[in-house]
C-alpha cells in the first residue's frame, strides 16, 4: 500500500530545533552541557542595564566564539555558517531555526573587547574541555599526551587569533 505523503510544513510548524535534531550528535549534547549560567554570571556585570542599544544574548556570543575556536574558522565564517547550521543555532541557545545572520561580524570584535583577556581565557577553557569531550565521544584512544597536544594546539590557535584580531 502506498502511504499518503505527509505535509512536512504542517508537521514541522510547531516543532523546535530540539525536536528536529539528532540527540546523539555532539552539537546537541554540548548544547545541553554548556555552562551558560557561568558565562552569564561572569559577563552580565559588563553590561549597562538602562542605556544604549540592547546587546546580543551572551549565550549566542559565547557559543559562536566556542564554535569559531573548535572549527578554527574566521568571524565571518562562523556568522555565515550559523545561519545554515541547525546544530550551531541550537548550541547558541536558539529554539527555532533562524534563516538570517545573527548579527554583523564586527559584533564579535566588540564582544571580545568587552570581555577582555580574562573572559577569552574562560572561553578558551570551555573550548578545550569540549574538545577533550568530543575526542572521548568519538571513542578515540586519548592518552594524556594526546590530550595535552590538543590543548596546546587550541591555546596556540587562540593566542595567534587574539594577536591578529583587534
Amino acid at each position: 500500500m502506498l502511504l499518503k505523503k505527509k505535509d512536512t510544513i504542517e508537521n514541522n510548524m510547531f516543532f523546535g530545533l530540539e525536536d528536529m535534531l539528532n540527540q546523539k550528535h555532539p552539537g546537541y549534547i554540548f548544547a545541553n552541557q554548556e555552562k551558560s549560567q557561568m558565562f552569564e554570571n561572569a559577563f552580565s556585570p559588563l553590561y549597562c542595564l538602562d542605556n544604549g542599544p540592547p546587546a546580543k544574548p551572551i549565550r549566542l556570543m559565547i557559543g559562536l566564539l566556542i564554535i569559531k575556536h573548535l572549527r578554527n574558522i574566521s568571524d565571518k565564517s562562523v556568522v555565515e555558517q550559523w545561519s545554515e547550521n541547525n546544530y550551531y543555532q541550537y548550541f547558541c541557545g536558539e529554539h527555532v531555526f533562524q534563516p538570517g545572520k545573527p548579527y554583523e561580524t564586527s559584533e564579535l570584535v566588540h564582544f571580545r573587547n568587552r570581555i577582555g583577556e580574562s573572559g577569552m581565557e574562560l572561553i578558551l577553557k570551555e573550548s578545550i574541555y569540549m574538545t577533550v569531550q568530543q575526542l572521548k565521544f568519538q571513542n578515540l584512544s586519548t592518552s594524556e599526551k594526546q590530550l595535552k597536544y590538543h590543548q596546546n594546539k587550541l591555546k596556540k590557535q587562540f593566542r595567534k587569533r587574539a594577536a591578529i584580531e583587534p
